[in-house]
């Protein structure tokens, strides 16, 4: 739901129900992951998508009817040799979707959530999807920040469930099904509730206010990270000629880098674009200091091999090293900005998915991986 938090917080202060059809579960070619949502308004205008397009139609009709009736629903969506046209889904993959009706009364924390979203502060959503002692039940939600928890799932025994574990899987990043028995009890499977889990947005740190600068940050932003662009330099470290970053600071790179270290973890991408050795060595020695999952620097080979050379000249040990992502991208042979904002965009998806940047013609097997490499306690995002 982040990536259309805007239209539902729209939908929602309009007070007029809404249908949100959110993915919770799915099994192996499925075209998005738990957490993609779709929403469609009382008049029916559409925002977002479920499945890339294969299953909307039918998701759309359901969310119709659910506006209408005001009754939520389970729908699962495979293959199969008889209906593998039947709603266009025709990957192999199996999606699992709970639609709702959702409004002021239904959802009463909605408004809580989208703020906490917006600001960036940690909350995740347990809902009820499915409990076969009692449809009733289905839509019913708990709500949990870091510090408490809202709302009444059914039982006092399953909310004390769900504040324990929900708030394990909002420190981990992770969104996915719970399953208890229907009080709430750990060892049963009847109840089924699902997470989403809405940690802050993972942070791109991009030094270097020069034009392949502007570039990648648009293409950061556009993949979901938090955007920084730092230059010592006034005059090119301006909000005007980086529009989509979260904030343009101007300091050395390697103080700024020092000031927010305790934000850095392992999905921190840092790109340094500077090329020029008093910016590069400093900032490239302490960013390999951190946490951050991916660190990567431009350059020539020839300004590679200076790099190398005068980071061990500073101390920097040889497993530091072997993390740098120098020079920074995939062989795509990118020439202008955009062409190597998106080498280096496809070389932070690699890196975090462990693909193997080859042509998928030249590959076999599966085509999305299940999780990341980066391990669920590190806090990935939710897509």
């Amino acid at each position: 739901m982040r990536d259309i938090r805007a239209a539902v917080s729209d939908l929602y202060s309009s007070g007029e129900r809404f249908a949100l059809a959110t993915v919770v579960d799915t099994y192996r070619s499925a075209p998005r992951e738990a957490g993609a949502a779709m929403a469609v308004s009382a008049s029916g205008e559409v925002f977002g998508s479920v499945s890339g397009g294969c299953v909307e139609g039918a998701v759309y009709e359901e969310a119709v009817a659910v506006i209408r009736t005001g009754v939520p629903v389970r729908r699962t969506y495979g293959v199969s040799d008889e209906d593998a046209f039947s709603v266009g889904l025709t990957c192999g993959g199996t999606l699992h979707m709970f639609i709702e009706p959702v409004d002021r009364e239904s959802h009463p924390h909605l408004g809580a959530v989208l703020g906490a979203i917006e600001e960036h502060r940690p909350v995740a959503v347990a809902t009820v999807v499915s409990d076969p002692s009692s449809a009733d039940r289905a839509g019913r939600r708990r709500v949990v920040w870091r510090g408490r928890a809202e709302g009444d799932p059914g039982s006092e025994r399953l909310a004390a469930a769900l504040d324990d574990d929900v708030r394990g899987m909002l420190a981990q990043g992770r969104t996915g099904l719970l399953r208890y028995g229907t009080e709430g009890q750990r060892r049963g499977d009847g109840l089924e509730v699902f997470v989403q889990s809405f940690a802050p947005a993972p942070r791109m740190l991009v030094f270097g206010a020069i034009d392949f600068a502007a570039a990648v940050a648009d293409l950061g932003s556009y993949l979901g990270y938090r955007v920084t662009v730092c230059d010592a330099r006034p005059v090119f470290a301006t909000p005007r000629r980086f529009p989509t970053a979260e904030e343009v600071v101007v300091k050395w790179p390697h103080v700024y880098l020092d000031e927010v270290t305790d934000q850095i973890d392992e999905r921190t991408a840092i790109c340094v674009l500077t090329h020029d050795p008093k910016f590069d060595v400093p900032v490239l020695k302490a960013a390999l200091a951190t946490r951050a999952g991916y660190v990567g620097a431009m350059g020539s080979r020839r300004t590679h091999d200076d790099r190398m050379a005068r980071l061990r000249e500073a101390g920097v040990g040889e497993e530091a090293l072997a993390r740098l992502h120098s020079p920074i991208g995939l062989d795509l042979g990118a020439r202008t900005p955009e062409e190597t904002a998106v080498s280096i965009a496809a070389e932070l998806v690699r890196s975090r998915w462990g693909g193997t940047g080859r042509e998928l013609r030249e590959t076999s097997g599966r085509i999305h991986r299940d999780r990341p490499l980066v391990s669920a306690g590190s806090g990935q995002p939710d897509v």
